[in-house]
């Protein structure tokens, strides 16, 4: 049997706020190998934190923060300008809450996503990529900085000599500069199960993603990102699976990647 290479699969997911529920979370963590944890900026609270860490235990799910802005009624998908030193701390924050709440489980902390507004604003700008490196570095430098492939967030990880995962979306389309088309823009979403999971397989397994006018961009992804508040995300991150399965490709935790797994050992030994 050939070799067949490891991917990984991200969500959005834990954006409950107090009675108010969103996404179905128990049934994508029995598809995904990874969630983005909202730290109670845009989405989520103590609560919600807690019990999705000890839910992604015990499904053997990595788990990660997801900060955003303090945008509660726009859920983190309206642009707000800040300094850096602002956004560093306001992401170190949410990191350090996270890794707190994650304690209830016995849980670690294994990688970093910023979330909406804040991660398409940090990809075209590097002062907002810069900060949140240096939250990162600061917070705990063995966190993974999940960026989209060839934006300012994985020119900054690499900058900042930080572990990062190249990331690309089933469920967005991409404008020609490699960065996330607009959601204002008809389209936007993809929202087709099997248009998703083509789009995935084909970025994951041949390195091309198609763009909203036929450009072919050329990447090289780690890890699969679908939005755990699409009313039908469920449905697309299966097929998503089955997808990547089909063409060859194991989808395990992102911790679990090989090129983070010699990372991990070189940082265990010289802890030691």
């Amino acid at each position: 049997m050939a070799y067949a290479p490891d991917v990984n699969i991200n969500c959005d997911m834990a954006e409950n706020f107090g009675v108010y529920e969103i996404g179905n979370d128990d049934a994508l963590l029995s598809i995904i190998g990874s969630a983005n944890v909202a730290c109670g900026f845009h989405a989520g609270d103590p609560t919600v934190m807690r019990d999705f860490a000890k839910k992604a235990k015990n499904a053997s799910v990595s788990i990660g923060a997801h900060p955003g802005f303090l945008d509660l009624q726009g859920f983190g998908r309206r642009p707000i300008v800040m300094s850096g030193d602002d956004i560093e701390t306001m992401v170190a924050y949410q990191i350090g809450s996270l890794q707190a709440l994650a304690q209830y489980a016995s849980l670690t902390v294994t990688h970093i996503k910023p979330h909406g507004a804040l991660a398409n604003m940090a990809a075209e700008d590097r002062t907002y990529a810069d900060a949140i490196a240096r939250a990162v570095k600061t917070v705990d430098d063995r966190l993974i900085y999940i960026a989209l492939h060839g934006s300012e967030m994985h020119h900054a990880a690499e900058a900042a000599g930080l572990r990062f995962a190249r990331e690309g979306y089933a469920d967005r389309r991409y404008g020609d500069d490699g960065n996330l088309a607009s959601r204002q823009s008809a389209g936007a979403v993809i929202t087709s199960p099997d248009a998703a999971m083509l789009q995935a397989v084909r970025m994951a397994r041949d390195g091309e993603i198609e763009t909203v006018t036929g450009k072919i961009l050329h990447v090289e992804i780690d890890t699969v990102c679908i939005h755990g508040d699409q009313p039908n995300a469920v449905p697309i991150t299966q097929a998503v699976r089955n997808g990547l399965e089909v063409a060859g490709l194991n989808t395990v935790p992102l911790d679990q990647l090989a090129r983070f797994k010699s990372t991990t050992q070189e940082q265990v030994n010289h802890a030691a």
